[in-house]
């Protein structure tokens, strides 16, 4: 739904919840939301986020804080003005008691090899690759 008369627009799934959209100022938009393409490194780093936890859980590690930040390489298609990622870079950033290294990537690989439905679209279209940050709580 848009809001107003400019770039910011607001949408809602399945739960009801609501996110707002907007474009950069530069063409008018007001910051009254994410980028479309931010929205989608988002929604990438939330799946795998999801899935790690839930891993992680199951094998009783102790995280205390965790939050992914995803970097995105865009190059603009040639005779468009459409600017895809090519490369995203996801880096997984734990905190914790007594983590295990080995339990954190083997639950990192197995969403990005095997569950996170988003990588699963994504890599179709860019090179994904990961690193870890693990620090003591």
């Amino acid at each position: 739904m848009r809001v107003g008369d400019g770039f910011h627009f607001e949408g809602s799934g399945s739960s009801n919840v609501k996110i707002h959209t907007d474009g950069s100022p530069e063409i008018g938009g007001q910051n009254e939301g994410v980028r479309p393409m931010e929205l989608l490194l988002m929604g990438l780093a939330s799946c795998s986020a999801i899935d790690v936890v839930l891993i992680l859980k199951k094998q009783k590690q102790d995280i205390t804080d965790f939050k992914i930040e995803a970097d995105g390489d865009r190059s603009p298609e040639e005779g468009t003005k459409r600017s895809p990622f090519r490369k995203i870079h996801l880096t997984f950033k734990f905190t914790g008691n007594d983590l295990d290294e080995n339990k954190i990537n083997r639950a990192i690989s197995l969403s990005m090899e095997k569950y996170c439905s988003a990588t699963a679209q994504m890599e179709a279209l860019a090179t994904i690759t990961h690193s870890v940050e693990i620090a003591a709580a």
